[in-house]
């Protein structure tokens, strides 16, 4: 006790001085849980208080406790006072492991000397044992005579008694074997067997004065072919049993035991079997496993026969608890389903199967290893689509007319666009002109000049946080688009034999779509890690050609494989659109001198991005 009040004062103090630079262990914990793994719980401390925990996975225990303004390091201590655990530390980390005790120092143990001695010429044995050992006897008697002795598992640390002098091999180990309740056998390979003895219950067997029956202590071969060993006690039974007909060791076991059976045909065939304390059923399964019998009570009457017969068969109704039957036939192995009639029962969600019982056994306890909890993966997706744009418009524009001459008209703010008439460019060239360095002249009533700069830059951002859930190993899919409407005419010409033929028109307005789709297919595998396979195609519109043609559409896709904790997320990107447009018209060839480009005619410039980031944490949901 003192040891252990050691061992937990040390272990807080380790977390005393941890919590110095760990400030998350003297945080409090709030947390209640009924029948969660202790995993679960540390992790979750760990979580919460932002430490750094293992939990070794060979721990199995469920807890259920309720803890409110204690620290993590009180919640910690109470857990290794309470489940027998310890914590090792390396820095800031530490691993729960389950406790084990130091190993208690080996004391030195003096060899007895076994008094064991053989004459090789007369082959004559004696021995003078006293509170030995079966294996220490054994061992020195080999050592001694060169013969091999084994002994059976449940005869290890057996002590044995018994003194002989100068006695042959095989009377020697016979009379070791009877004064210690043991029978020994000897092998065709001269191996010498010592087992436990076991009464037999045999009318025809004979016993000594003792009443012990001496075929315990016989050396004869055990794999001699027709022998047979049959014990019943307390209501079980143990055979021994090598190449004996079935229908035999049926009519012996049901003899001993009281039981009463019908047969519908002959139980044919042999069979080797040993089994040690069954219950009559118990020994009817093992002795049919295998052949084409099986059996089947009724009342206190035993029914034995083929699998197949009418009377033998049986049906049953499994239902599944935790899973559709819609699929389970698929995942049944074909050899299950071999002598079985199998039927689906939607109402109930079970099977009805039809067969013998035993195969019916063996189907249901497959059902029942699949049938467990599908785990519910919840999506959280997050859509983040950026655009960002920017067009550069300049130039200077002259001619003649009426139509933009007719007034001096536009505006400098936020954007130039200005035209000037005949007479405000007059008005302009004679202010040049006055100035005495150089004359203009002037222009006709009816030129006119416009100038254009303009720069538009523009973002647009849209997120959308759409949520689904599917089950482990099942897609679900997610859809978000437009859709735009174009209006395509058909002109129809219908002759019916006269000169002029009729004409008619039809108008359809056709839907075309863009979207965004997203398909996850999630795999949950045992540590909680989530394999997705992600697919996601991205579509846009473009400019039309005319009003009334359909737009352009631009297709965008990737596959990706990807591994992630629980509730971590994940960032997918790398879908962008870059445009970029730069067009403009003026005079030929000046328009190409730089600088006199701008003046001389009109440019555009202009510059698209687009980029697509998706954003996806998946949550394990057990239901």
């Amino acid at each position: 006790m003192a040891k252990s009040q050691d061992r937990f004062a040390i272990l807080e103090q380790r977390l005393i001085d941890l919590g110095k630079t760990s400030p998350g262990l003297n945080e409090k914990v709030d947390l209640s849980i009924n029948g969660a793994t202790i995993q679960e719980f540390i992790r979750a401390i760990g979580v919460n208080n932002n430490l750094n925990v293992n939990v070794d996975p060979s721990i199995d225990v469920k807890i259920a406790n309720n803890f409110s303004k204690v620290s993590a390091q009180e919640v910690f201590l109470f857990l290794c006072k309470n489940y027998n655990l310890d914590i090792t530390f390396v820095g800031p980390i530490m691993s729960f492991v389950k406790y084990v005790p130091p190993a208690a120092p080996i004391k030195a143990v003096v060899s007895k000397k076994i008094n064991v001695s053989y004459e090789p010429t007369a082959a004559l044995l004696s021995f003078d044992l006293q509170n030995d050992t079966l294996s220490s006897a054994a061992k020195e008697i080999t050592k001694q005579s060169g013969k091999n002795i084994i002994f059976s598992p449940d005869l290890t640390g057996k002590i044995v008694n018994g003194y002989v002098q100068n006695m042959p091999m095989n009377s020697a180990l016979e009379k070791l074997a009877f004064a210690n309740d043991m029978k020994v056998s000897v092998t065709p390979d001269n191996f010498y067997i010592f087992e436990k003895k076991v009464p037999i219950v045999d009318p025809k067997a004979t016993a000594n004065a003792n009443g012990v029956n001496t075929s315990n202590f016989g050396l004869t071969n055990p794999n001699t072919k027709g022998a047979t060993n049959i014990v019943v006690k307390d209501g079980l039974i143990s055979v021994d049993a090598q190449n004996i007909a079935i229908s035999e060791l049926v009519n012996n076991a049901s003899k001993e035991l009281g039981k009463e059976y019908f047969l519908f045909n002959e139980l044919k065939g042999n069979t080797s079997l040993k089994i040690n304390e069954a219950t009559y059923d118990d020994f009817l399964r093992l002795l049919f496993n295998g052949t084409d019998f099986t059996f089947k009570k009724e009342g206190e009457i035993y029914l034995f026969g083929d699998r197949n017969l009418e009377g033998l068969r049986q049906s049953k109704l499994i239902t599944l608890k935790n899973r559709t039957i819609d699929k389970v036939l698929e995942f049944i192995p074909a050899e299950l389903k071999k002598g079985v009639d199998i039927k689906t029962f939607s109402d109930l969600n079970g099977l009805i199967v039809s067969g013998s019982q035993p195969r019916i056994n063996e189907l249901e306890a497959f059902l029942r290893q699949i049938d467990l909890v599908v785990p519910l993966v919840h999506i959280e997706v997050i859509i983040a689509d950026v655009r960002k744009s920017n067009t550069v418009t300049t130039g200077i524009s002259a001619g003649l007319g009426t139509k933009p001459a007719d007034i001096t008209q536009g505006g400098l703010l936020p954007q130039v666009d200005l035209s000037l008439n005949a007479t405000a460019i007059n008005n302009l060239l004679s202010g040049i002109s006055g100035l005495g360095i150089v004359n203009l002249g002037s222009v006709t009533p009816n030129f006119y000049l416009t100038l254009k700069a303009l720069e538009e830059q523009g973002a647009l951002k849209i997120r959308s946080t759409p949520q689904i859930a599917t089950l482990n190993g099942h897609e679900a899919k997610l859809k978000v688009g437009s859709t735009v409407y174009y209006l395509e005419v058909q002109n129809n010409v219908l002759n019916s034999g006269n000169t002029n033929p009729t004409v008619t028109q039809s108008q359809q307005y056709k839907s075309l779509d863009a979207d965004l789709s997203i398909t996850i297919n999630p795999q949950v595998s045992g540590d909680e890690q989530i394999t997705m396979s992600i697919g996601v195609t991205q579509s846009s519109f473009t400019e039309r050609i005319s009003q009334t043609a359909p737009p352009g559409k631009l297709n965008r896709d990737f596959q990706s494989l990807v591994r992630v904790k629980n509730g971590e997320m994940i960032m997918l990107g790398g879908l962008e659109e870059n445009s970029n447009s730069n067009s403009g018209r003026g005079l030929p060839w000046i328009s190409r001198v730089p600088v006199l480009k701008w003046i001389f005619g009109n440019r555009t410039k202009s510059k698209t991005e687009n980029k697509l980031t998706i954003f996806i944490k998946p949550t394990i949901i057990y239901s």
